[in-house]
């Protein structure tokens, strides 16, 4: 399905005092300050854009359409986190290249079936500027590298934690059903107080009472939930039940499009979820192509010059074609570590791990036959291909895919803490009319 370009782009703008001059008058007019976060603000004009473009989407989705008030509170929220975001990345050093966004703003674009041009007249088209959409998109790459660096890299998974996983109930359902969600999420405090569970418990009951009399998800989860989805209606995308909180994996598989969850506690707080659609499957086997290849590698070094690297390879190779054993020159002369006393010995290799001159090289090279010295950016090679066979890598597939399971899972709930904690240890002065005033 075509991506919507506004669901594409979120808008990040900051955005300074922004002032103007009424014809034949010394007027003019002020945007205001509605929250301080540390060194940087949030301003009227940003939260009026933000919420206009929320309530533009809602109307694109054909939902009924909350009005701005409704919205604030969620929409400055998400401001706020945003604008700390951007600011750790600020401090830590971490540029967007015009190139970077270049090749972005390119890859969006074609993602859209559309050329940069086109892209631009569309944006045009939606009410957007360009160099507004250029900054969007990059304050987005700052945002992504800042969680890379402060939230994914920290996460690891052992070989262990894989085995467990996929010998787990849970595990094994990963490789059948998967479902499209949409959460609603009211968050509890780290160390929150019996009263203070009490109230999230029951305000997520109240939630639940009036999903199972028909109120709509989509508007509930946008005006009440805490997660990273709710301005998105709460829509999560496609998950597996392995990467969802314990309670909810049994409770998915015998539940039908439409129905909602009842609240459930997790390390974040209490959950509803709604089953948007089901998909999945059986595991199907997955077939990996091996090649069974040596080689013999010459490097150019300070005493020797890439035309005597040319020549020695060439030398070698005419020793080979001349009768002398390819294994006996290989621990004679061949300067790759991993394979010189193996006679080249490579064993069974996938052809992806391989750089393109030594792939290229060695698919165009019948079984049995020695290739011509030819060069990549290791040095000069001499190869020949012993055998070539298909294997089942089903198991590798799903070891590989129970990593990237367990990351995601760990992700989720090290993000979720760390913007809680983030927000909690920031300076941050709401000044919107009618909310709380108090620096937290």
């Amino acid at each position: 399905m075509k991506t919507k370009l506004s669901d594409c782009l979120r808008p990040l703008m900051l955005g300074a005092l922004l002032m103007g001059t009424v014809a034949h008058a010394e007027v003019r007019t002020i945007d205001k300050v509605v929250a301080i976060v540390d060194n940087d603000v949030v301003m009227q004009s940003q939260l009026d854009q933000r919420t206009r473009e929320v309530q533009q989407t809602i109307a694109k989705r054909g939902q009924g359409v909350p009005p701005a008030s409704a919205l604030e509170s969620q929409v400055l929220d998400r401001l706020i986190l945003e604008n700390l975001q951007i600011q750790i990345g600020e401090r830590s050093g971490i540029r967007i290249s015009d190139e970077e966004l270049n090749q972005a703003v390119a890859t969006i674009a074609q993602r859209n079936n559309m050329s940069v041009e086109q892209f631009k007249a569309a944006l045009t088209h939606d009410g957007l500027s360009y160099t507004s959409a250029r900054e969007q998109i990059r304050r987005e790459m700052i945002i992504s590298r800042v969680r890379q660096r402060r939230v994914a890299e920290r996460i690891q998974v052992s070989e262990q934690e894989v085995k467990n996983f996929l010998a787990s109930d849970m595990g094994k359902a990963q490789f059948s059903e998967e479902f499209h969600l949409a959460n609603i999420l009211i968050p509890t405090p780290d160390s929150a107080t019996s009263d203070q569970i009490q109230a999230a418990a029951a305000k997520a009951k109240d939630l639940y009472g009036k999903l199972q009399q028909g109120a709509n998800f989509e508007q509930m989860a946008i005006a009440s939930s805490a997660s990273e989805s709710a301005l998105d209606g709460g829509d999560m995308g496609w998950r597996k039940a392995a990467q969802l909180p314990p309670p909810f994996g049994d409770m998915l598989s015998s539940m039908r499009p439409g129905e909602v969850t009842p609240p459930a506690r997790t390390p974040g707080g209490f959950i509803i979820l709604k089953l948007l659609e089901k998909r999945g499957g059986e595991t199907q086997t997955q077939m990996r192509d091996e090649v069974h290849v040596r080689h013999i590698l010459i490097k150019p070094s300070e005493i020797r010059s890439p035309a005597e690297t040319k020549l020695l390879a060439q030398r070698i190779y005419d020793r080979i074609q001349n009768g002398e054993d390819f294994g006996e020159l290989a621990k004679s002369f061949s300067e790759d570590p991993g394979s010189a006393l193996n006679g080249g010995d490579m064993n069974w290799v996938d052809p992806r791990s391989l750089v393109p001159e030594f792939r290229d090289v060695m698919n165009e090279t019948a079984q049995g036959v020695v290739s011509k010295p030819f060069e990549t950016q290791f040095g000069w090679h001499v190869l020949e291909v012993l055998g070539r066979r298909s294997t089942d890598s089903t198991s590798q597939a799903r070891e590989q895919q129970a990593m990237t399971v367990l990351r995601n899972r760990k992700y989720d709930e090290e993000l979720q803490t760390w913007l809680r904690q983030i927000r909690d240890e920031a300076y941050v002065e709401i000044k919107l009319p009618g909310a709380d005033q108090a620096a937290k």
